[in-house]
């Protein structure tokens, strides 16, 4: 266990000590004022952000919104599987996530190849499920980003930029479904390495319309490898998971850190789980959180 905290410690580490240069006069630098200068250090493609949103190709039977419903958050680790040097392959990671049989997933370090078939689609195609893909930055085998997965049609989708450091590009995904007279807001999201910065996106992030209008869920990678003020502000501000503890889900292999997490605004968290197979071990470094969800009455 403490090799693994002391690796997360050091990554941090290393992170904080890049955010503190700055610019001779001491200025921060703002996110707005960097993203002409990314563009063209990185081409036009590095900051499409919400580059795709479809349903699937096959029309499938409306799902409707139950009280109870299941979400999981998945970090598929570039689909390179667990120890992140192999060959991109998509397969081992969708198989994984056609076994979480969830209503909404929320997808983190998913790439989508520049050239041949997307396995995103195509996971979304074979599994009837709607989609909506952000791009966070440019990888060398292609797009890197967010995404969100669900058995309803995607509404009011949006981007976030919390790009808050030069370091890291970061930035979450919000939407919003609607099925048989019920609503429900979505937003996920891969946050910061560094403390600081991940509380600067987590104050950002409980101001977003989709968190605040009705019952609403904010899941994804949160980083949060220790308690510190951005959980803290969560805890307060997401109010629908009492007495439950987050479930380790990094390494893959023997979980340790309770990274992934599901929070929920006017609705409760139930249960949270890690979802622990054989494949899932396999498949990335981090294990699928999956979170039953009790929305409240219509």
């Amino acid at each position: 266990m403490s090799r693994f905290r002391e690796r997360i410690r050091s990554r941090a580490q290393k992170a904080r000590k890049l955010v503190a240069k700055r610019a001779p006069n001491k200025k921060r630098v703002k996110p707005s004022a960097l993203a002409p200068q990314a563009r063209r250090l990185a081409g036009p493609l590095a900051l499409r952000e919400l580059c795709l949103v479809r349903a699937p190709a096959v029309p499938i039977h409306p799902c409707a919104m139950g009280q109870q419903i299941q979400v999981a958050t998945y970090n598929v680790h570039r689909w390179t599987g667990l120890n992140g040097r192999s060959d991109p392959d998509p397969a081992r990671a969708c198989f994984v996530i056609s076994e979480l049989d969830a209503h909404v997933i929320a997808l983190q370090e998913v790439l989508r190849p520049l050239k041949g078939e997307d396995p995103l689609e195509r996971l979304a195609d074979v599994l009837g499920l709607h989609l909506a893909f952000a791009a966070t930055r440019m990888h060398r085998h292609g797009e890197l980003g967010n995404a969100i997965l669900s058995r309803w049609p995607i509404l009011n989708v949006s981007t976030l930029d919390l790009s808050f450091s030069r370091l890291e590009r970061r930035i979450a995904v919000a939407a919003r479904f609607e099925a048989n007279q019920a609503s429900l807001g979505v937003v996920a999201t891969h946050l910061a390495l560094v403390d600081r910065t991940r509380h600067r996106q987590v104050r950002e992030l409980l101001e977003h319309p989709q968190l605040l209008a009705g019952p609403a869920i904010l899941l994804g990678d949160m980083n949060a490898w220790r308690r510190c003020k951005a959980t803290r502000a969560l805890e307060v501000a997401m109010r629908g998971h009492p007495e439950l503890d987050w479930p380790p889900s990094f390494p893959a292999a023997a979980p340790v850190l309770a990274l992934d997490r599901v929070y929920a605004r006017g609705a409760r968290v139930v249960e949270v789980r890690a979802h622990a197979t054989a494949a899932a071990r396999r498949a990335s470094d981090h294990l699928p959180v999956l979170a039953q969800v009790e929305l409240p009455a219509a």
